[in-house]
């Protein structure tokens, strides 16, 4: 047996020993017993009156030609637009938010087997706006004069508050109190210890009030359009994971 055998042996014993060390680690760190904990779910909400509404609504014209269709809204538009300016409304709540021109056709009988093609009958001119009034006493008056000057189609209010974020931070510290109490209630009922706040996280999505809508129609015209304001409520949703106290 040479001397450059042992050196040799030695090497492999060496790593062999080496490899078996990690994977009697490794094994280790497999069975290594996971934290025991506790997840649930908590929800809050906080209620404030509205501040501010969006309105939507539309003026529509017909007429033979396009042209005629666009100077007839073009003309309620803008005495529209004047009014709200007078009245208070500021620039930057003020947007156009659709327009179409459409040709309006008369279908004919074809009952008897004919094949009439549709007459053109003329045009419809459609311009459709968003308003912001943030003087929500104003809120009926606006509406009844935009009818008055035109507004002759559709129409939605979304009551909204212009900063919500005291409210939502409410609503944020109600669900984790709801979260909390939840957790209490289920160590107790397991007969274990509630330790640490290991995970918290809030649905990403962004709280939105429960808007409160008011349809809107040209026979609502009157000397003042009642309103209804109600609250908006702001909806928070946690989840937390609390650990086991062993």
């Amino acid at each position: 047996m040479t001397s450059a055998y042992f050196p040799r042996r030695l090497k492999t014993v060496v790593l062999a020993a080496a490899f078996a060390g990690i994977a009697s680690t490794a094994f280790a760190q497999d069975n290594t017993p996971r934290e025991a904990v506790i997840t649930v779910f908590g929800e809050g909400r906080s209620a404030v009156a509205p501040d501010m509404a969006i309105l939507s609504f539309s003026v529509v014209k017909d007429a033979k030609t396009a042209r005629e269709a666009l100077d007839a809204n073009n003309k309620a538009i803008a005495d529209v637009l004047n009014a709200l300016k007078t009245g208070g409304i500021a620039e930057k709540d003020l947007q156009t938010s659709g327009f179409a021109v459409n040709p309006q056709y008369q279908y004919p009988d074809n009952s008897d087997g004919g094949n009439r093609p549709p007459v053109l009958i003329g045009y419809q001119v459609a311009n459709s706006l968003t308003i912001k009034v943030r003087d929500l006493a104003k809120l009926g008056e606006i509406i009844d004069q935009s009818v008055t000057l035109g507004v002759n189609q559709g129409g939605s209010i979304q009551f909204t508050n212009d900063k919500p974020e005291a409210t939502i931070t409410e609503a944020r510290k109600a669900a984790v109190a709801d979260a909390i109490a939840k957790a209490k209630v289920l160590s107790e009922a397991a007969g274990v210890a509630l330790g640490r706040i290991v995970d918290i996280s809030e649905n990403s999505s962004r709280p939105e009030p429960m808007p409160m809508m008011r349809t809107m129609a040209k026979e609502y015209a009157a000397d003042a359009v009642p309103i209804a304001t109600g609250e908006n409520s702001y909806n928070v949703t946690v989840n937390v994971t609390f650990a086991i106290k062993q």
